[in-house]
């Protein structure tokens, strides 16, 4: 074989490898699924979690949370506070900034590159939109257009070096034309929307986490660990009806997940004692629960 044949194959085959590697996403966030051990778990809370403690005193709510042993925080509002202001609230706790909670319309238009630029201060790069308007999903034909509208955003995040999130509610599990609103939008949004998917909230509804975390586990990139019960309203995280024993070994080895957030919404207890319960009750869980699959 002559020499210029024998680089021209060379060269057609290295071409060919790297058409054939699978491209996870367009989005510099996306990471195959693989096992998380316990030192790499990046815990979090949802500050509507404790909404009014950090109304009175943000300062001092996040230095507790920090002393709980949570390593970061998202959040659903930022208290009047510059990026800035949060940002060094954030440096002095030495917590990180696992994603915000936005309404779709703060990354429309105008509104887009000023909630980039404050996102970019915070060092948040998960910008996830937790409640969909009904006008925008009241049919098959507007869930399509929402879909499309996410995708458009999401490669537009991507530029960015961030990823647009999108988190379920309990109303994406009902049907429209036979088929769950939530399958609609993660059959009809590509690789550059992430989800959110949230225990409790697909709880409320009879809907375990388990078939819907298995059926996208390279988009599930952030997950709501939050319980809920038929007998008690203030169920705190595995207090409820929630297969944790089937969830747990998914979540440590089959997801991408990177941020695990903890929500709490009803209280039998203070606040701030029910999220360091949760916190406790979810790492005690994740060893309860450990496998050593592949």
């Amino acid at each position: 074989m002559s020499r210029t044949l024998l680089l021209t194959r060379i060269c057609f085959l290295a071409l060919l490898s790297l058409l054939l590697i699978p491209s996870l996403s367009a989005n510099p966030l996306a990471r195959k699924p693989k096992k998380i051990e316990p030192e790499e778990l990046r815990i979090g809370l949802q500050l509507y979690s404790v909404r009014a403690e950090c109304a009175k005193d943000l300062p001092g709510t996040l230095k507790a949370l920090a002393k709980m042993g949570f390593k970061g925080v998202e959040f659903a509002g930022y208290y009047g506070r510059t990026a800035k202001e949060v940002r060094q609230l954030l440096d002095n706790n030495k917590l990180k900034c696992y994603g915000t909670h936005l309404g779709l319309g703060d990354l429309l238009g105008e509104k887009f590159d000023r909630t980039v630029e404050y996102c970019k201060v915070l060092g948040c790069k998960f910008l996830s939109i937790p409640w969909i308007p009904e006008e925008r999903r009241n049919s098959r034909k507007t869930i399509l257009e929402t879909a499309q509208l996410l995708n458009e955003i999401g490669k537009r995040l991507a530029k960015k070096g961030m990823m647009l999130g999108w988190h379920n509610e309990n109303y994406e599990f009902k049907k429209i034309d036979g088929e769950m609103i939530w399958d609609i939008l993660t059959a009809n949004t590509n690789k550059s929307v992430g989800l959110q998917f949230d225990t409790g909230n697909a709880l409320s509804v009879g809907e375990q986490a388990a078939p819907y975390l298995l059926k996208y586990p390279a988009r599930i990139v952030s997950v709501h660990l939050k319980d809920h019960s038929k007998t008690n309203p203030n169920a705190l995280l595995g207090e409820g009806d929630e297969n944790w024993s089937e969830v747990i070994p998914i979540l440590q080895h089959k997801t991408a997940t990177k941020w695990f957030i903890i929500e709490q919404e009803s209280y039998g207890l203070p606040p701030m004692v029910c999220v360091e319960k949760c916190l406790r009750n979810f790492e005690s869980l994740w060893k309860q629960y450990a496998t050593h699959d592949e």
